[in-house]
């Protein structure tokens, strides 16, 4: 009763006005300690590679399906992302994914660019090139795309016309005339 006797001593602007700025005060500061997108590690690739994705990171689309692109921290051309919410991550010349030694983790021919995929543990898919003489890996998180593969097609292009095949004919998983 003693804490309700001296809220009734405040003045009622007082009362009024101190619930909604003890919430402005706390959503202020949830807004401050976040942080945005997390940083993305960028991949350290040999030399070969380096070449092939610096190529490929000036080839890359200015947007997917509608999300413009916006690169991740810290810069660097061996990663790209995308705005979609969440967002899309691209990054190139890292070490081969280990689900691309699982033969049954094949995926969708794109373009005349096949990929490797496998599931990223929260309803999103991790998909990556094995033919290629860099590794491209595309990461797309649950919810960003009405299908999960969509931004496969604006990434392919550009795929195929900068890291070449290891044998320099097209991806065997290609060759059956489906992309």
């Amino acid at each position: 009763m003693a804490t309700r006797d001296l809220l009734n001593r405040l003045p009622a602007p007082v009362r009024w006005l101190a619930p909604p700025a003890v919430l402005l005060a706390c959503t202020a500061g949830l807004v401050a300690s976040w942080s945005g997108d997390p940083d993305v590690t960028p991949p350290v690739p040999s030399a070969e590679a380096a070449q092939y994705c610096r190529a490929l990171d000036a080839a890359l689309p200015a947007e997917v399906l509608g999300h413009a692109r916006k690169d991740p921290s810290p810069a660097s051309p061996y990663t790209a992302a995308w705005a979609s919410s969440p967002r899309t991550v691209l990054t190139c010349g890292g070490e081969r994914p280990e689900f691309l030694d699982d033969g049954t983790r094949t995926g969708p021919c794109v373009n005349e660019v096949s990929w490797g995929v496998t599931e990223d543990g929260d309803g999103g898919y991790r998909f990556a090139t094995g033919l290629r003489k860099a590794y491209v890996v595309v990461e797309v998180p649950a919810g960003a795309y009405g299908n999960y593969a969509d931004p496969l097609g604006s990434l392919a292009d550009a795929v195929r016309s900068t890291v070449p095949t290891w044998d320099g004919k097209a991806d065997s998983g290609c060759l059956d005339g489906t992309s």
